[in-house]
């Protein structure tokens, strides 16, 4: 069993970033694939980011390209996300999950999700 746990988020005004962090715990996931959702008020739960199990690899979907950057530290068992330029589409809850295989975009992929953290972007 994973557990994983989020932490970061807070207010923030337009233009400004914050930094999310994920820690698991009770196995290592140094060799799982780990990626980052969000959901707004109202919406669906969507892809924000992922990177594969050696962090060689790094996906973002289209709207946070260039201003997000998702990195890991396999000896800590966490994954950073850091956010840059936020903007108030971004407010979100966002959501850590681990999945040993799959599409890194489906949220179907991933076998163990975090509780969340909430991040709001003031405008």
């Amino acid at each position: 069993q994973v557990q994983l746990v989020e932490s970061g988020g807070g207010l923030v005004q337009a233009g400004g970033s914050l930094t999310l962090s994920c820690a698991a715990f009770g196995r290592t996931v140094s060799t799982w694939n780990m990626g980052w959702f969000r959901q707004a008020p109202g919406k669906e739960r969507e892809f924000v980011a992922a990177i594969s199990w050696s962090g060689r690899d790094t996906y973002y979907t289209d709207s946070v390209k260039g201003r997000f950057l998702l990195s890991r530290d396999n000896a800590n068992n966490t994954v950073s996300l850091r956010m840059n330029m936020l903007k108030s589409e971004d407010t979100a809850v966002y959501y850590c999950a681990a999945a040993t295989t799959g599409q890194y975009h489906s949220l179907a992929t991933y076998d163990y999700w975090g509780q969340g953290t909430q991040v709001t972007v003031s405008s």
